[in-house]
């Protein structure tokens, strides 16, 4: 695992919405938009769902996952990569259905992805596009 740098967790905090990218065992790629990604610490991130249907099989097979990290008007782009658990019931899912209800009271959170930061690449267009930072 890596730590995202002060920087980096800003960046995460000051975006809105997120690219969550999945491929299948078989490597059929899948990408959606999610709003709800938290930052636990810096080196864990939840993921809601709300409303994944080929993510899910995609993490059963295949646990990888890339987040990206961008938001217009901010500097900065980040391709996060990362290894997912999913959790569906306990205290950590209990936590999580709490806040999306305290963020969104009509959506209802199905499940929890915990991912733990394994990569993290820029990828803001330019000489420095698709550099490993950590």
């Amino acid at each position: 695992m890596v730590a995202l740098t002060p920087e980096m967790q800003e960046l995460f905090k000051s975006t809105k919405y997120f690219a969550l990218a999945t491929a299948s065992k078989q490597g059929d790629p899948n990408v959606v938009p999610i709003g709800m990604a938290i930052l636990m610490d810096p080196e864990t991130i939840w993921i809601g769902n709300q409303f994944f249907r080929q993510t899910l099989t995609n993490v059963r097979e295949n646990p990888r996952v890339a987040l990206q990290v961008w938001t217009a008007g901010t500097p900065g782009c980040l391709k996060v990569k990362g290894d997912i658990t999913l959790v569906e019931s306990g205290p950590d899912y209990e936590k999580m259905h709490r806040m999306v209800k305290e963020r969104k009271p009509n959506l209802e959170c199905r499940g929890l992805l915990i991912m733990k930061v394994t990569e993290v690449y820029d990828c803001r267009s330019g000489a420095e596009a698709g550099k490993r930072l950590l």
